[in-house]
């Protein structure tokens, strides 16, 4: 008779080996950083709507409450990779203050470039500050009033977020405060998308210069995308 023995603790799943690897973990932070990033453009897009008429951006604010349960799978996911990508992330960083308690006085590069600046140095402060402000900006919006506005005769009242927005970024202290999130995510991409590319082994020595330079170019498009709507609400370019 043949005795089924368990498997020994050492056999892993795929995605479980890869998370306790340090090249592992390089590698999800790479692919779950990049996720955000399609993530964030694509909420960026939705947000420029608010520059083509209120109608627009209120109907594609009911595209998305019209998935229902779809949409909470989608935000579920978000969310799981979201979290993935900040555990991974602390765990770097405090694998490394580990390696060395104690900061180096000066820091001199050894023989090639450095790409270290400000932005891969803060990143882990960049990306708890995010986070937070992530949590405030959902529930500032996804649970904020819900106004009603009629955008056409034949069906019921939606959600008028136009209004909402409009509101909140008539609001020195909101209009203030996402602006400095926002500079604070142009560094975290900054650095961040290159370092994402490279970890997944994209780069090489003739690239990365490049590679840099476009994420310098794309982190800027994206801070600059963004803080146009409040600025033109707040200003008065853009009418309630």
């Amino acid at each position: 008779m043949t005795t089924l023995r368990p498997l020994p603790s050492s056999a892993k799943s795929g995605i479980s080996a890869m998370y306790q690897s340090s090249i592992g973990k390089k590698i999800l932070t790479g692919l779950t950083g990049l996720g955000l990033v399609a993530f964030i453009l694509a909420h960026l897009a939705g947000n420029l709507l608010l520059f083509i008429s209120p109608n627009a951006y209120n109907q594609y604010g009911h595209v998305l409450e019209s998935m229902g349960p779809l949409l909470w799978i989608v935000e579920l996911a978000l969310l799981g990779v979201i979290l993935l990508h900040a555990s991974i992330g602390l765990q770097i960083y405090l694998n490394k203050r580990r390696a060395r308690p104690v900061d180096y006085a000066t820091y001199q590069s050894v023989g090639q470039p450095s790409h270290q600046t400000v932005s891969s140095k803060t990143m882990i402060w960049t990306g708890i500050t995010l986070a937070v402000f992530m949590v405030w900006h959902v529930v500032s919006f996804k649970f904020g009033p819900r106004y009603p506005v009629q955008v056409s005769g034949d069906v019921a009242p939606i959600r008028d977020l136009y209004r909402l927005v409009f509101e909140a970024f008539q609001t020195p202290a909101y209009t203030l405060s996402y602006t400095g999130a926002l500079v604070l995510l142009g560094f975290h991409l900054r650095h961040g998308i290159w370092s994402a590319l490279q970890s997944l082994g994209l780069l090489g020595r003739r690239t990365l210069p490049m590679a840099t330079r476009l994420s310098t170019a794309i982190a800027i498009g994206i801070t600059l995308g963004f803080l146009a709507v409040p600025w033109a609400i707040y200003t008065g370019l853009l009418g309630s």
